[in-house]
């Protein structure tokens, strides 16, 4: 069922359709709209008019002649109202998805990139963000809202980092203007995404989308939610101790004689506060100098599992209330002074391990001045709970997000689609690649546009790296991303070195842009002499004790990306025990063996979380994906 609106006595344009958009050069353009059923439609646009009537369900349609990239223009329409459209460009469309990798702000990866950020500013480049919005009984005509926008210092640090990078980098190539529509949601499965029609070949989630067209089952798991919520946050509020004392431990003056010691960074569970939940407290005292008194200053507190409440000399500078975001906190003027200050953190444990997040900076900052915070803290548990409820996202359910944040989107023309998503699939990875390619060709039937080009990241680096070789569900999720490249005109780029071990958020989202901007050169401009991809496995070859690997994509040679001699290349026999391997590049292949392994029938490459220090790339500079040989 296709949701259709009715009732309009004049022209209403889809929210995507006005000021500042973008339309898709060189191919015919579809705009769109409802009126008045029968109402005469004109619309005139580069010297060109274009004339329509309304359909009986007050749906209208044009189709404009293509044009070259260009503008800014203006578009007027008529019926009963006129409509005045200013600032139009003609230039290149980009629909970007998935989770929130997709999401991460300019603001969030802001540490790595000022310069970046202190020279934003483009015309040419137009954003448009859909809202959060989600429909399991049917597909939406039109989002709530949105307004096309273009990049400007007033607006950059809210901008999406992969959304900027990957449009700068189009558009210096192509000194064209680009549109970036950015649909992505945090923490989305694949299945999300996809039609209820599509949705019907996996049985499990057709059947979940099925329940969650009721309005009362939502609305009652919402209550249910909120109401356990808020029942373990006021009980441990209620219990925590640092509240019961004459003096609350956020003070200066808290007695503290009874607190115990912790280094920190660290989790709790690993420094001898073993697995509990709750709140805990942490204090550090430290000496600062003369000049740094009543001072603004930052305070950066890393990331913290789960969430926290920061006071400094007793007053509130920041809280932050889930674990992923970087704690950088603004510490206003006249707080600081000279001598002992004291910064207090408040740690709230939902479940699993809580506690501050190693290798990431905890520091003061004064002006070029830093203040290291890490070492030695006092600690004393405020109250011990028991693990929180967890928590039903509804808005991630299957089909949702399709019916509310794709399909209203479609009869827009777009040059193509990029996509960074997994981590939420990785608990299912043999199902995977089943769901993108039905996801693919679901959008590609929405949009009516044929099998535009699709590009997908592969899953980056996370999690602790082993000294041994290990099974993996991420190491299977980006297998299954590989496979997807079966599906036609599409592309994959490979994030096995830009991901951060201890952040499923990498802050280095320019490098990710630049090898999807690479990959749509290639795919989607046809700079076919390009190189826009790593070493992709081919096939295998045993000789004797040794294993020949054949690879794809390789440009002018394969390399080691970094040391003296290639790593994790993994080997097993017919005992299926994979032992580490030693590793060499002969031509355009490489050659796998291990002395213990007289009669080897299998190698693994990168297989892991994280296999850190994974070092085959092409001369070109791109990693090699990871790989296996063995389907076990």
């Amino acid at each position: 069922m296709i949701l259709t609106l009715a009732g309009f006595a004049e022209i209403t344009l889809p929210k995507l359709v006005g000021d500042g958009m973008v339309l898709q050069r060189d191919v015919p353009i579809k705009l769109w709209g409802w009126a008045k059923p029968g109402e005469k439609i004109s619309l005139k646009f580069n010297n060109r008019t274009y004339i329509t009537n309304a359909n009986t369900d007050s749906t209208w349609q044009l189709v404009l002649e293509q044009q070259n990239a260009g503008g800014p223009y203006n578009m007027i329409i008529r019926g009963e109202n006129t409509i005045e459209l200013k600032n139009i460009l003609v230039g290149d469309v980009w629909l970007l998805s998935g989770q929130s990798q997709m999401d991460q702000t300019m603001e969030r990866v802001s540490p790595l990139y000022p310069n970046e950020i202190k020279n934003a500013g483009n015309e040419m480049i137009r954003y448009f963000v859909v809202p959060t919005v989600y429909n399991f009984k049917s597909s939406q005509a039109d989002i709530p809202y949105g307004h096309w926008e273009s990049i400007t210092q007033d607006n950059i640090l809210r901008v999406a980092a992969i959304s900027y990078f990957f449009a700068n980098e189009l558009h210096g190539h192509l000194n064209v203007p680009i549109g970036i529509i950015r649909s992505s949601l945090g923490g989305s499965p694949a299945q999300a995404w996809i039609s209820e029609e599509v949705l019907n070949a996996f049985p499990v989630y057709y059947d979940e989308m099925q329940r969650f067209k009721s309005d009362s089952l939502i609305a009652g798991i919402e209550a249910n939610d909120r109401n356990l919520s808020n029942q373990w946050y006021s009980k441990m509020n209620k219990a925590d101790l640092a509240y019961s004392e004459k003096i609350t431990w956020k003070m200066p003056a808290a007695d503290v004689s009874g607190w115990n010691t912790i280094n920190i960074p660290a989790y709790w569970a690993d420094a001898g506060l073993g697995m509990i939940n709750g709140s805990v407290w942490f204090r550090k005292t430290i000496e600062l100098p003369k000049h740094f008194e009543a001072k603004a200053a930052k305070l950066n507190m890393g990331t913290i599992v789960d969430a926290d409440s920061v006071f400094v000399n007793g007053v509130f500078v920041g809280s932050t209330g889930y674990q992923y975001p970087p704690r950088r906190y603004n510490i206003p003027a006249g707080i600081l002074k000279a001598g002992p200050n004291t910064v207090v953190v408040r740690v709230i444990s939902n479940s699993g391990k809580g506690g501050f997040v190693p290798d990431k900076p905890y520091e003061l900052i004064v002006n070029d001045e830093s203040v290291d915070l890490k070492g030695t803290w006092l600690y004393r548990v405020g109250a011990e709970m028991e693990p929180a409820p967890e928590q039903t996202f509804v808005r991630w359910k299957p089909g949702g997000l399709y019916n509310g944040m794709i399909y209203p989107i479609s009869n827009y023309n777009v040059k193509g689609v990029l996509w960074y998503q997994g981590e939420s699939n990785t608990e299912k990875p043999d199902e995977y690649d089943e769901l993108m390619s039905a996801m693919i060709k679901c959008w590609r039937s929405a949009f009516g546009q044929g099998n535009f080009p699709f590009i997908f990241a592969q899953l980056a680096n996370y999690m602790e790296s082993y000294d041994y070789p290990s099974e993996s569900n991420w190491a299977l999720t980006r297998e299954a991303q590989l496979k997807t490249l079966s599906e036609p005109n599409t592309a994959m780029i490979v994030a096995i070195d830009l991901g951060e071990w201890n952040d499923i958020h990498p802050l280095n989202k320019k490098d990710v842009a630049q090898r999807y901007a690479l990959a749509a050169r290639k795919l989607a401009y046809n700079e076919q002499n390009l190189v826009a991809s790593g070493p992709i496995y081919q096939s295998m070859q045993v000789k004797g004790n040794k294993i020949e690997i054949t690879f794809s994509e390789i440009g002018s040679g394969l390399s080691i990306g970094s040391g003296d001699y290639l790593k994790h290349f993994a080997i097993a026999g017919a005992d299926q025990q994979f032992v580490w391997a030693n590793a060499v590049i002969d031509g355009n292949k490489v050659v796998v063996w291990n002395d213990g392994v007289q009669n080897p029938v299998a190698v693994r490459y990168a297989w892991a979380n994280n296999p850190e220090g994974a070092n085959l790339y092409n001369k070109e500079g791109l990693p090699a994906s990871p790989f296996r040989t063995d389907n076990w």
